[in-house]
């Protein structure tokens, strides 16, 4: 009978509700984005949501990771070694896809971000001069 496919995509759904809320205005991004390494990202969730910091190792510039989430999901963990801050995912992303957009310079509402960023606020002003976190 020769080869087969099942070419159905298994349905879900994203809420991105909040995408255009979180970013307020882009400014400037990494052109055709970047697929992230998924490893070690919490499995219960399905999606990267639009403002999840995104880093990326100073040892392979082709490694792009979303940034690491504390234990409990309700804040960003701290920078790994060998790892700098690159900009926010654009638009929220199943899991399964990671294919991202990444802005290194706008505005991004950090009321509505995925996790509060007030704890590594000034160490991505420093990296990214150019990404403002600012709400209403």
């Amino acid at each position: 009978m020769g080869a087969q496919a099942n070419l159905n995509n298994d349905g879900f759904h994203i809420d991105a509700a909040n995408d255009s809320i979180v970013i307020r205005k882009y400014g400037a991004g990494i052109t055709g984005g970047r697929t992230l390494d998924m490893t070690d990202f919490p499995a219960d969730l399905k999606c990267i949501k639009a403002g999840h910091v995104v880093i990326r190792s100073t040892e392979d510039e082709t490694l792009y990771k979303p940034m690491p989430v504390a234990a409990g999901g309700e804040a960003y963990d701290s920078l790994p070694a060998n790892y700098e801050y690159v900009g926010v995912v654009v638009a929220t992303k199943p899991v399964d896809y990671p294919l991202v957009g990444i802005m290194y310079a706008g505005e991004v509402n950090d009321v509505v971000s995925p996790y509060p960023v007030s704890s590594i606020k000034a160490a991505l002003k420093s990296a990214l001069p150019g990404l403002v976190f600012m709400h209403d």
